[in-house]
């Protein structure tokens, strides 16, 4: 029998209470007033939406407010031990406060703190409310938008309360299953790096042979040429489209399967879009993600683009995987040679990427290289497709002994967990026995 077993039969053999949040918690809404002019280079430390993580909070950038605008709205400041609690989005989603933070204008938050309460410990109600089981009583509330909790009805949602030995029991349980997930999930992140950076490396050796192979300007590899965007307001051009319409949202794979919007056969005839052949090469040229990165994706099916994308369909003398190879290869030193200055978006001087100059070998050894580039970029695609896989199926592991820790029998009532239930039987089968060694 297990720790928690011990605790949980010892005391509470019979389910525990159930407990409105009311009951248990103080709460409060944080800042609901802009905040922009009270922002300082140094202060108390400013929390978004986006930095609440389950059971952790990621602080994406790192902003401040004035102290003493801070002290005048004291009762918004989350304190040490508090747990601060998205109710606007997805709700629920929860952190215990290890340091001072106040909310931000754009949402609201829950300031749930249980200190004076001395009932409910703050990791116990952080993994509780962070659970697919505060999600289901949620759902079970009468409730206008589940999306947007207001205070009262989040006050109102009832929770399992056992004992704080046992409570604590559980969050020492669950908080060693987070640890032992995250540390695997950084393990499958370095390995995939590792192997991204190995194939990154000898795609770049056997590509920079500048001095071995012919030079040519990427505007001789083929034939380059834009898409647009047909009419949005012109229905008919997109329900039910079939034929791919590829954006920068796209570009976030080196070879596309599908795209995320499709045109129909009459915005290609009607706006005179132009569909490519399959095999051809697509770059991103206008995008926000050009600050950092030089989209190129390798295209296996017929498609069209928008303004936003370039595509090369290649002459006879240039191997498709070659060009896409050695133009991702180059990504890098394209972004910053050909890259625009100023703009409101950021976007590449399209004349010098025509311009820009790459290696060009015979076909025979263009096969030969794009072989060797196709295997490793192979191993590092279904590293990508796994590692994904592979961290969701970590995460609903943890979520699922999460709920299955966190499920108690309310006083009274026969909803048991099958532990509990096993106990109860065992208990019924003893005073069985006894009335038959009796009789």
């Amino acid at each position: 029998m297990s720790r928690l077993d011990e605790l949980i039969e010892e005391l509470c053999p019979d389910g525990v209470e159930y407990k409105q949040i009311k009951d248990i918690a103080w709460t409060g809404i944080g800042l609901a007033t802009s905040v922009t002019k009270y922002k300082r280079d140094k202060g108390v430390v400013l929390i978004h939406n986006s930095d609440i993580k389950q059971n952790k909070i990621e602080l994406k950038n790192r902003e401040f407010l004035d102290e003493a605008f801070v002290k005048k709205n004291k009762n918004k400041v989350h304190q040490l031990h508090d747990i601060i609690t998205v109710h606007t989005g997805d709700v629920g989603t929860s952190a215990v406060i290890e340091e001072a933070y106040v909310g931000s204008i754009g949402f609201t938050t829950i300031i749930t703190r249980i200190n004076d309460f001395n009932e409910v410990s703050p990791y116990y109600l952080s993994h509780y409310l962070n659970s697919h089981l505060f999600k289901a009583e949620v759902n079970r509330k009468s409730i206008s938008d589940r999306n947007n909790l207001n205070q009262k009805d989040f006050e109102a949602i009832t929770i399992a309360v056992p004992p704080l030995e046992v409570q604590r029991e559980i969050v020492h349980i669950l908080d060693y299953f987070m640890l032992l997930t995250t540390e695997l999930t950084d393990k499958l992140i370095a390995e995939f790096t590792a192997r991204k950076k190995q194939y990154e490396f000898y795609r770049d050796k056997l590509l920079s042979r500048d001095e071995k192979y012919p030079m040519k300007s990427l505007a001789e590899l083929g034939k380059w040429s834009g898409g647009k965007t047909p009419s949005m307001s012109e229905k008919s051009f997109w329900e039910q489209g079939t034929v791919p319409w590829i954006s920068s949202k796209d570009m976030k794979s080196s070879t596309l399967e599908d795209t995320q919007d499709h045109i129909t056969e009459k915005a290609v005839k009607e706006a005179s879009m132009t569909v490519y052949p399959a095999n051809s090469i697509a770059v991103v040229t206008r995008s926000g993600i050009l600050k950092h990165t030089f989209p190129v994706a390798y295209i296996p099916f017929e498609t069209t683009i928008n303004q936003d994308i370039k595509m090369l369909v290649v002459n006879e003398d240039i191997l498709p995987r070659y060009a896409f190879h050695v133009i991702q290869g180059k990504g890098n030193d394209i972004l910053v040679k050909t890259k625009k200055q100023g703009g409101t978006v950021d976007s590449l001087d399209f004349q010098k990427v025509l311009a820009y100059k790459v290696p060009v070998p015979s076909k025979d050894i263009q096969s030969k290289l794009v072989e060797v580039l196709d295997n490793f970029e192979s191993i590092c695609t279904d590293l990508n497709i796994g590692l994904p896989a592979e961290i969701e199926a970590r995460q609903k592991q943890y979520e699922y002994y999460r709920d299955l820790l966190l499920t108690f029998a309310e006083t009274g009532s026969m909803l048991m967990t099958d532990r509990q239930t096993d106990r109860q039987t065992d208990r019924q089968t003893d005073r069985q026995t006894d009335r038959v060694e009796c009789d």
